[in-house]
């Protein structure tokens, strides 16, 4: 089963404070959506409308065509896994994901079937007598989404699922989060505040900021060319130089870059860290002192202070052959087609 996804309007108010303004987003059924923002975003408040935990203060939610903004959350064809698993500590794995059914009425025979092929899918095949405390917490969490799943919703909710789990285990649980949406079919909307999570996983991301959509692309699209300053600095690290629009040009500290200025006045232009390389070409940095550098197995991140502007730190990504040193000075310039260019304010 799965459900197109329709936010049309959505505003929501805690009091005086406005969680969210004026959200309008459509998901195509069968898509892996991330939600990605800070703390505070209102991503998780966006979820929980969406799981009929919260009613919008304005607007509507369609779920395959089908108004569901004032459905309670039993009536919808929506399941949400949240981060703290919440499975039954006194019942077996499957009765844990054999619950849900239980609750609609489905005999023991049946809901056990369905419960041993959705711990199955979720790799707990011959683990279903076991008890909660038995498991892993990468384990616990496939439990929690087995049962999730088994009730056959059209749209799962995703509560930043991999919170708790440690960095291996996070990124091995993200390939097998996607793999199951792959062969199960249902649409995924996944909440996380970890750039890397969403762009390993999502089909589209949605970078949320004080409420507000900020961007919302292929993660490829998003990292490399976003919409707005934010969408910029939160998809990734990267370096900030101060601009000002030209006649045709951006004038930078290090010279005029050939891009269309998007607005007249102060600019800010932003550079990737793997953009940046030692060597002529491209757009020319001059000269930069090596204050730092650390290995991180597949580069070396490398801190630089440019001459021309000695209160300016540029982050650099060089392979593990471009060794340098803390004190060397070398010529620095970005690939053009990397750098990109928005108002400061």
């Amino acid at each position: 089963m799965t459900a197109s996804v329709t936010i049309d309007a959505v505003s929501h108010w805690f009091g005086t404070f406005q969680a969210l303004r004026d959200i309008a987003l459509e998901i195509e059924a069968g898509e892996y959506i991330t939600l990605l923002g800070p703390s505070g975003c209102g991503k998780t408040t966006l979820l929980s409308v969406l799981g009929g935990f919260v009613d919008p203060s304005e607007g509507k939610v369609l779920i395959g065509g089908t108004d569901m903004t004032h459905v309670p959350p039993a009536k919808r064809s929506t399941t949400t896994v949240f981060q703290d698993y919440a499975l039954f500590p006194h019942m077996s794995l499957r009765d844990n994901v054999a619950f849900g059914l239980r609750m609609g009425g489905i005999g023991r025979a049946e809901r056990h079937r369905r419960a041993d092929i959705q711990l199955d899918l979720v790799g707990l095949a011959g683990e279903a007598h076991k008890r909660p405390h038995e498991l892993s917490g990468g384990q616990r969490q496939r439990v929690a989404l087995a049962r999730a799943l088994a009730v056959e919703p059209d749209v799962l909710l995703l509560d930043e699922p991999l919170g708790a789990l440690d960095l291996k285990l996070r990124r091995s649980m993200q390939d097998e989060l996607k793999d199951i949406q792959r062969k199960v079919g249902t649409t995924f909307v996944h909440v996380t505040h970890d750039q890397e999570e969403a762009m390993a996983i999502a089909d589209r991301i949605v970078v949320m900021n004080a409420g507000r959509i900020e961007d919302a692309g292929s993660p490829e699209r998003v990292y490399s060319a976003p919409a707005t300053l934010f969408a910029a600095g939160f998809m990734g690290e990267m370096t900030r130089l101060p601009a000002t629009a030209g006649d045709g040009g951006v004038e930078t500290p290090f010279g005029r870059l050939e891009a269309a200025p998007p607005s007249a006045g102060e600019l800010v232009v932003c550079v990737r860290p793997e953009a940046v390389r030692i060597g002529a070409g491209g757009f020319s940095l001059g000269e930069a002192r090596v204050t730092d550098t650390a290995f991180f197995g597949t580069h070396n991140r490398v801190h630089l202070v440019p001459d021309a502007v000695p209160d300016l730190t540029i982050v650099a990504y060089l392979s593990p052959a471009e060794r340098v040193a803390e004190g060397d000075i070398v010529p620095l310039a970005a690939e053009p087609a990397s750098i990109r260019v928005f108002p400061a304010r």
